[in-house]
């Protein structure tokens, strides 16, 4: 299982809530969650606007999205 911890935080830090980002993903609050407890996968699209909504370098994304 990965950890999201510091993806959640930087959800905080730009949208200033999860449901925020949810919506700005184009998803439900509950496909969200399902996905940062591991119950749902990241798909490559939504590691992509993910990025782009939080305005990610490449060098950084390992430690948002890969971590273990």
């Amino acid at each position: 299982m990965y950890d999201y911890r510091k993806l959640s935080g930087r959800i905080v830090e730009i949208l200033g809530t999860r449901y925020k980002f949810a919506e700005a993903m184009g998803c439900s609050e509950r496909t969200f969650s399902f996905k940062m407890s591991g119950k749902r996968d990241w798909k490559q699209q939504d590691i992509c606007n993910a990025i782009r909504l939080l305005q990610l370098k490449e060098i950084v994304i390992s430690f948002f999205f890969f971590k273990l």
